[in-house]
């Protein structure tokens, strides 16, 4: 159990965040709600999954959008889901499709894939962070 998730900027904070951004994601589609702003929030629940995970390990959670670049920071060692080697795909989300005319639209297919990605990735990341936090290599909660 996370016992420091009102705390900013802890890993339960960060997990918090994501799983907002993951329900928002998850929003059936209606005609004034946009594939592409779903998928932004897609995007937002895996990019705070990897920086809660970032934060349970001690290490500094940049300011950036980049997941490979997040990935790339996570803790050599540390086991990811095959879906997750996936997860880079989503950064396309994170600014460039929320502006009109600079992309195709996005598909139902492509929106249904966001999700599921940004689920794996906040339910890793809820693993890794209990993981971290039960086993006492984490820092006290």
């Amino acid at each position: 159990m996370l016992h420091d998730a009102a705390e900013p900027g802890s890993p339960g904070d960060w997990l918090r965040h994501a799983r907002s951004d993951l329900e928002r994601a998850a929003m059936r589609k209606t005609r004034a709600i946009l594939y592409a702003h779903l998928c932004f929030h897609a995007q937002q629940a895996a990019e705070k999954a990897l920086k809660a995970v970032l934060a349970t390990h001690g290490l500094r959670v940049p300011k950036t959008h980049d997941i490979a670049y997040l990935m790339d920071l996570l803790p050599a060692g540390l086991s990811i889901t095959p879906a997750m080697l996936d997860l880079p795909t989503l950064t396309k989300y994170a600014v460039q499709q929320r502006y009109p005319g600079e992309n195709p639209p996005i598909a139902r297919r492509h929106h249904a894939r966001a999700v599921l990605l940004a689920e794996d990735a906040v339910t890793w990341a809820t693993r890794c962070v209990g993981v971290r936090t039960q086993n006492g290599r984490g820092k006290p909660r």
